[in-house]
């Protein structure tokens, strides 16, 4: 088809159709598990479930629509995870604020979004970031991704003793996710194409007859949104109470996506001197997705790191990000079928990708430890406090702190200082 080449630019992307359906479909695979885990996160707050069902699919499929067809980056988008828990647990049962406020503080913050992405304040945000907190993200989000595959496999399980600790290497969910991982790696390395599909679709097949897992029929009409639609209280939402939640939501969602963008490019090569050239068209695409989701009924909408698995497919235009939408739509009538992969099958994927990430860690300069330390520090803290915005934060204040405290203070760029300190001051007096 000449004019998806043309449109998508595939052939400067050195990418073809096929490649692109089947990024899509593992993207959408690796991330297909947010549109029944997400009903359940806010149905424990009180918002209906079924009504959330519907707008995280909507929500989901609009925002990654938007980023193929106006930024043409291959990222898909949904209801972030931590956010969503952040939203339930936090905020509506934690502050006992009513779901329909907290709806209106995430539409406070997607328009704040907005304002800094069409000022490009969010752009200088990301282009001020130093190439070695730029490097540790990338690591940091390997990591965090491993660490969520390795307990979606079922390898690692909590402990209350030592936080984690090894999980049954006999539970036949985690024998087939061990084996999906090794196809994944064998056929990659075969350069079989699809690699990462395949052996998704392979455990989900072998589900059926060693892990119990059921079908359920092909299609069912999807429930009303009317309980969640437009339902956001902003009047509640302004409420001078509700001022830290807007700043919490405000923080993680820059710092979570612009992280997952940044990362999930570099992983395609789609930096160009270490910066993405449509990074504004990106953003507002995030924006937009956030204001979109807050009024269909769903909490924060973001980038997903599991778009990384769709990247290790081949997938480097906005036609992935398509072929994700469209199968986020198609969801609301197959729901079924969507909710057949468990999520240990889409675990060796995350695992494969997540493997590969951490090569970048070869670019950092190890030998100035005031570069090297809050690299390091980054891509630590990203996986150990489940949180990418923490991780970023603790960065970001350890690289000024150490530049100022070895009198480098002016190789440090303005914009570094400035986030460096809204992190303190979030830590010091907001939290508080």
């Amino acid at each position: 088809m000449p004019s998806l080449n043309r449109f998508f630019k595939l052939a400067e992307h050195g990418t073809n159709i096929r490649t692109e359906v089947v990024a899509g479909a593992t993207t959408f695979l690796t991330m297909a598990y947010i549109i029944f885990v997400n009903p359940a996160i806010l149905g424990d707050a009180g918002v209906p479930k079924d009504a959330v069902f519907v707008a995280t699919c909507l929500a989901a499929a609009l925002g990654t629509l938007i980023m193929g067809l106006y930024a043409n980056y291959p990222i898909g988008m949904a209801p972030g995870m931590g956010l969503n828990a952040y939203f339930a647990y936090a905020v509506v049962l934690g502050m006992g604020v009513p779901w329909q406020s907290a709806l209106g503080a995430v539409f406070i913050s997607g328009c704040l979004f907005i304002l800094v992405s069409l000022f490009k304040v969010r752009e200088h945000i990301v282009n001020g970031i130093p190439p070695s907190l730029r490097v540790a993200i990338t690591v940091g989000l390997g990591l965090f991704l491993a660490l969520i595959a390795l307990k979606s496999a079922g390898v690692v399980v909590a402990n209350p003793e030592t936080l984690v600790r090894v999980g049954d290497m006999h539970n036949p969910h985690t024998i087939m996710a061990i084996f999906g991982f090794l196809l994944i790696v064998t056929l990659d390395r075969l350069n079989v194409p699809g690699a990462l599909l395949i052996g998704i679709v392979a455990v989900t097949v072998l589900s059926f007859f060693f892990g119990g897992n059921t079908f359920h029929g092909f299609m069912s009409l999807p429930p009303s949104i009317a309980p969640t639609l437009l339902h956001l209280d902003l009047q509640g939402a302004l409420h001078l109470g509700l001022f830290n939640v807007v700043l919490v939501f405000f923080l993680v969602e820059l710092f979570d996506a612009t992280g997952t963008l940044m990362g999930v490019a570099s992983r395609a090569g789609l930096l160009v001197g270490g910066r993405m050239q449509r990074l504004n068209k990106a953003l507002l695409a995030d924006s937009c997705a956030i204001v979109a989701g807050s009024m269909l009924g769903t909490s924060s909408t973001t980038a997903y790191l599991e778009s990384a698995a769709g990247v290790q497919a081949g997938g480097r235009t906005g036609l992935t990000a398509v072929v994700v939408a469209l199968l986020f739509l198609a969801a609301l009538l197959f729901a079924p079928i969507a909710g057949v992969v468990p999520a240990y099958a889409t675990a060796p994927a995350l695992l494969f990708v997540a493997c590969l990430m951490l090569r970048d860690l070869t670019d950092v300069d190890w030998s100035d430890t005031t570069e090297s330390v809050p690299a390091a520090i980054t891509a630590l803290v990203i996986p150990f406090t489940y949180s990418i915005a923490h991780g970023i934060a603790f960065g970001f204040i350890t690289y000024a702190g150490l530049k100022l405290s070895t009198g480098q203070a002016r190789k440090v760029r303005p914009v570094v200082w400035v986030i460096a300190i809204v992190f303190l001051i979030k830590y010091s007096v907001v939290a508080a």
